[in-house]
């Protein structure tokens, strides 16, 4: 028996009254059920098994449509068009330099102050999947060339949330495209992730300056808190990383051949059984423990709180336009941006 896919109206935008749809996803046992919204693309809701087959909300976020146009904290979304921080608001692609939002201090942060995020898509389903497709118009929030995104979304009966990414331009400009979602394997309203454990099987990771800039260098995590090659337990990780703010860090995962899955992390939450891999076409893995989530009255009156949630963002490196470096995300006229990220559930 197939899964499905059902649409309803979940909103209207407040500056223009246009609809906002609502998408359930489940597959054909109902063992993953997944909600996603046409504005921001963003996953409002994944429901998943504990080992003994009771179903939670795992992603934080909102009962209405209302709260995640005024203050979400990029709860689920996809970030575009150039995810994490760009260096001083600016860069500078075939000898002219284009000027950004400064939403990060001096700095751009996740595609600017309407990025991807707050902007409503199209979407359409094919098949088992459902699609979402973005123009980005020569110029917006700074960025050349017009971009076309597709982001398609699809669950399986091995409890896979399947992310697939496209993107075409009509002028060079960086792309860099992941999803936002926070992570509570004990469920979205559970207050602390201390009982969880994280895998990251990277052997380097990214040094940054205080705003979360990298600094260009690529270091080794043997010797250091950043080590995540083996479990940890993040209730005691996280407090004995320097600084106090937890970990938000880009992970450089081993060299892959183009357009093949690798494991990227693997989060488990032991009391329930649950658990979560993550596998990307991605070079890079975004690891971002919360230190800043601070929100009231979330789904349920839920209250989501620091250290409370992890996101898990396959991604190339933060301020790579600036890094010649690192992996390269300038996509230029004829090409393709391509990107698979795949969230597997399980229990144990």
């Amino acid at each position: 028996m197939p899964g499905e896919i059902t649409q309803e109206l979940y909103g209207k935008t407040l500056k223009d009254g246009k609809d906002v749809n609502r998408y359930s996803l489940k597959n054909s046992s109902g063992s993953l059920v997944v909600r996603i919204l046409d504005y921001g693309a963003l996953i409002s809701e994944i429901h998943v098994p504990d080992r003994n087959g009771k179903l939670a909300d795992i992603t934080p976020g909102f009962d209405n449509f209302a709260d995640y146009e005024s203050r979400n904290p990029y709860f689920g979304v996809i970030n575009g068009r150039v995810a994490a921080r760009t260096a001083g608001g600016q860069f500078t692609l075939d000898e002219k330099t284009y000027k950004l939002p400064q939403n990060w201090g001096q700095h751009s942060l996740h595609g600017g102050i309407l990025g991807f995020n707050k902007r409503l898509w199209s979407g359409k389903v094919e098949g088992d999947k459902l699609v979402l497709k973005y123009v980005s118009a020569d110029g917006e929030e700074g960025y050349p060339g017009e971009l076309t995104t597709t982001v398609s979304y699809r669950v399986t009966d091995e409890n896979e949330l399947i992310i697939e990414y496209e993107a075409t331009t009509t002028k060079p400009t960086p792309v860099n495209l992941t999803n936002h979602a926070f992570f509570n394997l004990a469920g979205h309203e559970a207050e602390t992730m201390d009982d969880h454990l994280l895998t990251v099987p990277a052997d380097t990771f990214l040094p940054q300056d205080d705003d979360y800039v990298p600094t260009g260098e690529i270091k080794q995590v043997e010797g250091t808190l950043w080590d995540l090659r083996k479990p940890v337990l993040l209730g005691e990780r996280l407090l004995q990383v320097p600084g106090g703010k937890g970990i938000n860090e880009n992970y450089c995962l081993p060299p892959n051949d183009a357009g093949k899955l690798q494991l990227a992390a693997k989060f488990e939450h032991p009391p329930s059984g649950r658990y979560m891999e993550c596998l990307t076409t991605e070079p890079g893995m975004q690891v971002y423990t919360g230190y800043y989530l601070d929100v009231q009255q979330g789904k349920g009156g839920a209250a989501y709180k620091r250290f409370g949630a992890i996101v898990l963002e396959a991604q190339h490196y933060p301020d790579s336009v600036h890094r010649p470096s690192f992996p390269n995300t300038i996509l230029r006229p004829g090409e393709i941006y391509r990107q698979t990220t795949i969230y597997q559930f399980g229990v144990a």
